[in-house]
């Protein structure tokens, strides 16, 4: 994340040659006093879970059983600046509206833990670099969630129902990941220069997988509203996951559904293939950004075979996308 620099002067355009001879670019985050900015993410995913078994004739996965789904995070979020400083920036940030969709229902009943984020507000604090400096706030909020996600006691202990709560970190804790990854901020990046970083890939099976990304100032865009930053993104596996950023359970706890089962036996789930790009569009001059959209195919298979003959994999279809609401005129 950046910090807001309304007061805090940073030159936006450097003179120092980028790689490619071309002038470098300042990207900071620039909220103003006084300012609110709302912003839309919306998450979809569609997942394939084949549990294993005899393979199918004409299948290429291979399966006794086949179960599709989708489910899709919808949130409206406001964040408004309520101190600025040189060091620090800290900022409010409200969940105005969470809309989730799922093809199966919890088997309670209840809705998903995401939707209670509804209404609740949090602060974090920034340096100028970007890094979060406190998010303990964002933290307090997620878990007050995730306790949502668990039903009463059983004999077999906690049993966690399916919930998106994975996709709120991805679209909070990763906001400016473009703009605070880059590594050396105040020099700047060309066009054509690329950078690296790592995101999370949210499911509501808490996998805690991460995704490697590769960014790419692609091109510097004129509008109405500033000049814009064109930054295109490329994903492939990362070799760890759960890389520090905020979880929303605590303890031991058990999935619900013949899924938590067999990736209970199984041992879990190692990835096969992770592909996909992205593209960001981030206005330089008015310090922030307009959207983005991410997309990425996901296949999982699990470790070691649950019971005889089977390997259950996972295929997921993953959609990220943010957008700025400007205000109408």
């Amino acid at each position: 994340m950046r910090s807001a620099l309304s007061i805090f002067s940073i030159v936006v355009i450097g003179l120092s040659a980028g790689c490619n001879g071309g002038k470098r670019e300042v990207l900071t985050v620039d909220f103003q006093e006084n300012q609110t900015l709302r912003y839309k993410f919306v998450s979809t995913r569609d997942v394939d879970v084949d549990l294993g078994g005899k393979k199918r004739k004409g299948s290429k996965a291979g399966s006794g059983k086949l179960e599709k789904s989708t489910e899709s995070f919808e949130m409206i979020v406001a964040y408004q600046p309520i101190e600025v400083d040189p060091a620090f920036t800290k900022v409010k940030a409200t969940c105005e509206s969470v809309k989730i969709k799922r093809s199966k229902k919890n088997k309670s009943g209840r809705k998903d833990a995401a939707e209670s984020l509804a209404g609740k507000s949090f602060t974090f604090t920034v340096g100028p670099s970007g890094v979060i400096e406190d998010y303990s706030d964002m933290d307090r909020v997620l878990k007050e969630a995730g306790e949502n996600a668990f039903g009463s006691l059983s004999s077999k202990g906690r049993i966690k129902e399916p919930d998106m709560l994975e996709d709120f970190t991805a679209t909070q804790w990763f906001l400016w990941d473009s703009v605070s990854s880059i590594a050396k901020p105040a020099k700047g990046v060309a066009v054509g220069a690329s950078w690296e970083s790592q995101m999370s890939v949210p499911d509501s099976m808490v996998l805690r997988k991460a995704r490697n990304v590769t960014y790419t100032l692609e091109e510097i865009r004129e509008s109405e509203d500033g000049r814009v930053a064109v930054i295109n993104s490329v994903y492939s596996p990362a070799p760890k996951g759960d890389l520090g950023w905020p979880a929303p359970y605590i303890g031991k706890f058990q999935l619900s559904g013949p899924l938590g089962f067999f990736r209970m036996l199984s041992g879990g789930f190692n990835v096969k293939v992770l592909e996909g790009e992205g593209q960001e569009l981030f206005n330089i001059d008015a310090g922030r950004s307009e959207g983005y959209n991410q997309h990425y195919r996901l296949e999982l298979e699990a470790r070691k075979e649950p019971l005889p003959n089977t390997r259950p994999k996972i295929v997921i279809d993953q959609k990220l996308t943010m957008q700025l609401l400007k205000k109408k005129k």
